[in-house]
């Protein structure tokens, strides 16, 4: 069974940091590129950061870019999101999400989600 859970979600006042964690089963973690969304309470899922299978590259959205930072450990089948300086617009449901491609098609999978507030 393919699994991703999330951790690390909770409530901190606008500066703060936390660490999210997301933690995989059920399928070649270290072949997959791994990626976080978040979505906001009325909004779409939005795209914030991915990592290739190797760490040799990343990606960041412009409204998260400097300020979070995306990484993974394939030995512990774990993906992370260091997140720095939030802001209340940071508040929403953070979601992980691993993607494999054959060529033709890309397949996914999503975790369950944590929610992370900010406010002070």
């Amino acid at each position: 069974e393919v699994r991703l859970v999330e951790s690390g979600g909770g409530l901190v006042q606008p500066g703060g940091s936390l660490r999210l964690s997301c933690v995989a089963s059920g399928f070649p973690f270290s072949q997959y590129v791994m990626s976080w969304f978040r979505q906001a309470p009325g909004e779409v899922r939005e795209f914030l950061a991915s990592i290739t299978w190797n760490s040799r590259a990343t990606y960041y959205a412009d409204s998260v870019k400097g300020r979070f930072t995306i990484s993974r450990d394939n030995a512990k089948n774990t993906a992370y999101l260091q997140m720095n300086s939030l802001k209340p617009e940071d508040t929403g449901v953070y979601y992980c999400n691993a993607a494999i491609s054959d060529g033709h098609n890309w397949y996914t999978n999503w975790g369950q989600g944590t929610q992370v507030t900010v406010s002070s």
